[in-house]
């Protein structure tokens, strides 16, 4: 009998880290924990550590390390906790890690996610950032290395199913008209316009369909989340972004749909849960219960369907634009909504402004090459430094 896989869960605090660590505790003969890393739930991090008993556990800074690992020798567990970047990166190329759950929110997870792709791992990617930062190195480092990319954002996880094997030869040739891209539309879909200006961060937060961490939450109720996955969706199926259709669908049980030329639409469909995509690219090609319960259509009754708005949602206007301009400006977007979310989350900007100061800021910053990966953290800080120089002259 082979050994069981050996997993390292980037991000493993958060609700996909804790969604991928539930399904792999289902299957304990085919998977096994062996690194997990956190930010700043160290409390949940030791509790993880405790249930999952990983080789290494990985903190941002030296005194949260060394207060876990104190905390890991009381409960009798020799784990090893490493720090910060570099020790994300071990635990990523470790040659006896077999897949990597890449799920750090934002540009913190580039480094070591590219580090898990350089050493060939199976990469299973949540980290929608890597790609829309640096897309054209990472897929590169890709093809270069023979990692395996398998996408378990629902949407991408979706197409990817709809797609045949072969897509890589690209979309035209294996019969692809466009690739439809869902969205629920978030809480404010129906929203007067009037309202948005005073909606609260807790009202962004209050995801109808998904439960998930604030920023994503934020991301996906001004629908730059949308946006973000267009751009990482033309990277993962090497589409251009006018192949791509964003649809607003409110019960979020059609996860993503391929159109074909002869007139077939492939759809995925599930329960709104992240395990049926952690699950599927975990086993793929095979197939593994996720522990998500059958869809009832019965129950579900009907699916709705319509265009986005984007006086509604500036934001996903603004990704379009920056997946066609290319080269640095869907890093600047990136850098910039990660500010603004921020901002927002923390009272200082209202919930318009978002858009305001990403749209303000992708006017300001020229577009250019990004030949290396120096040179996508210098797009990244430099769209930082003039988004706080926007909330200096704007904020509250």
């Amino acid at each position: 009998m082979s050994r069981p896989q050996q997993v390292t869960v980037l991000g493993a605090t958060g609700s996909v880290g804790l969604s991928t660590l539930d399904v792999i505790a289902r299957h304990p003969d085919l998977y096994q924990v062996f690194a997990l890393t956190g930010f700043t739930r160290q409390s949940e991090l030791l509790a993880l550590c405790i249930k999952h008993t990983p080789r290494f556990a990985v903190l941002p800074t030296q005194e949260s390390a060394r207060k876990l690992q104190d905390d890991l020798a009381a409960a009798g567990l020799d784990t090893r906790v490493l720090v910060g970047e570099r020790g994300l990166c071990e635990v990523a190329a470790h040659p006896q890690v077999d897949t990597v759950l890449a799920a750090i929110v934002g540009a913190a997870g580039l480094r070591p996610t590219l580090a898990a792709v350089e050493a060939g791992k199976k990469i299973l990617l949540a980290n929608k950032e890597a790609l829309v930062m640096s897309g054209a190195l990472f897929m590169q480092a890709v093809r270069q290395s023979g990692a395996v990319l398998l996408p378990i954002d629902s949407e991408h996880n979706a197409i990817f199913q709809c797609l045949p094997l072969d897509y890589a030869r690209g979309l035209a040739p294996v019969g692809v008209r466009r690739i439809l891209l869902t969205a629920s539309g978030g809480p404010f879909r129906e929203t007067p316009l009037s309202e948005l200006n005073d909606v609260s961060p807790e009202q962004a937060c209050a995801h109808p369909n998904w439960s998930m961490g604030r920023k994503i939450s934020v991301d996906s109720a001004s629908m730059i989340n949308k946006g973000l996955e267009l751009i990482e969706a033309c990277w993962l199926f090497d589409a251009r972004p006018d192949q791509i259709e964003v649809v607003i669908h409110p019960q979020s049980v059609i996860h993503s749909m391929v159109d074909y030329v002869d007139g077939s639409v492939l759809a995925q469909l599930g329960n709104p849960d992240m395990r049926t995509p952690i699950a599927h690219a975990l086993a793929w090609p095979q197939r593994i219960d996720s522990g998500v319960a059958p869809l009832d259509l019965f129950s579900i009754a009907r699916l709705d369907f319509q265009a986005p708005d984007e006086q509604r949602f500036p934001c996903l206007r603004l990704a379009r634009q920056a997946a066609e301009a290319g080269n640095s400006a869907p890093a600047t977007l990136n850098a910039v909504n990660e500010v603004a979310v921020a901002a927002f989350l923390d009272r200082r900007i209202r919930y318009p402004e978002i858009a305001g100061m990403i749209d303000d800021v992708l006017n300001l910053e020229p577009v250019v090459p990004l030949p290396d990966l120096e040179a996508v953290f210098s797009a990244d800080s430099k769209a930082r430094v003039l988004a706080e120089q926007w909330l200096s002259r704007n904020g509250r």
